[in-house]
């Protein structure tokens, strides 16, 4: 389980590097606080001031102004003797909020650890921001041996996985930002553009998307769009096992399970009618311009 457990935390540090928006560069001081944050987060281990501003490339005196405002406001603590910064409490109070005004969260945690208890998977409910990342913001784990290494708070780039390819197929994005954004994309067993593609178009008849084991070996990962108020992805439901409990099962059960929870919490988000994605989805191409 360790390469698997180290190939999360490659993708997580990897998402990090995703450029914003030029509305967000136009505030560099909030931009570098959130990108101290988020390695604070990464880290293993408390960092220094230089250690910090390297990795991210700001000047240690900013860095250091930064850190002593985000210690103040209890978002950081600094150890008095070795002087490394480490996230503190106001982070996860911050958290905590979110999480309780998160409505996907609440309606889907339900369903997730249905899924979880019938599958014998973990069960995932994802919140994608584009096609930068997805932010993982509901979980439910198995009793099975097998335990995928994610927590709340953990970032994927967007079109890695199953859930990527439910994206490319019910989200409102341009071919040339999917191919893009693909390209960026490292995995275990990295599927050729044109074999995605298709699977891309499976994904958008079924109502769900699978990877077998292209993302992380021996790792099948299941996933099913959750459809916002404009007729597009916005979340997903995911469940990941391994690919021989799949193998067994069928990526079609998990699929249809998964595709039945979605378009539940979809009717209660009020984007959907209840009665599935796939209804939603078919017809409209995710990309612009029209083609698929």
């Amino acid at each position: 389980m360790a390469k698997r457990s180290a190939l999360l935390v490659r993708e997580d540090g990897e998402s990090a590097a995703v450029a914003v928006d030029a509305a967000a560069r136009a505030v560099p001081a909030v931009t570098r606080s959130l990108a101290i944050l988020r390695l604070l987060a990464r880290s293993r281990e408390p960092l220094g001031v230089n250690a910090i501003a390297r990795e991210l490339d700001i000047v240690p005196s900013t860095c250091l102004h930064i850190l002593r405002a985000l210690v103040t406001e209890e978002m950081v603590a600094v150890d008095p003797v070795t002087k490394r910064y480490v996230l503190d409490a106001g982070v996860l109070t911050l958290a905590r909020s979110a999480l309780r005004q998160d409505s996907f969260a609440r309606i889907a945690q339900a369903e997730l650890d249905g899924l979880s208890a019938s599958l014998g998977v973990t069960a995932i409910g994802v919140r994608v921001f584009g096609l930068q990342h997805m932010i993982v913001v509901a979980i439910s784990r198995s009793e099975v041996a097998f335990r995928l290494h994610v927590d709340v708070g953990s970032r994927f780039p967007a079109l890695i996985s199953a859930t990527g390819r439910c994206l490319a197929a019910f989200g409102n994005h341009t071919e040339a930002d999917i191919e893009r954004a693909f390209r960026a994309l490292r995995w275990d067993d990295a599927p050729s553009y044109e074999d995605w593609q298709a699977e891309v178009a499976s994904t958008r008849r079924a109502g769900f998307g699978v990877d077998k084991g292209n993302y992380i070996h021996g790792v099948s990962i299941v996933a099913a769009p959750v459809i916002g108020i404009d007729g597009w992805m916005t979340h997903a439901l995911v469940a990941v096992g391994l690919s021989d409990q799949m193998r067994r099962t069928g990526a079609g059960e998990f699929g249809a399970a998964l595709s039945a929870a979605a378009s539940r919490v979809s009717a209660q988000l009020g984007g959907g009618d209840g009665r599935g994605q796939r209804r939603v989805a078919v017809g409209r191409p995710s990309v612009k311009n029209g083609r698929s």
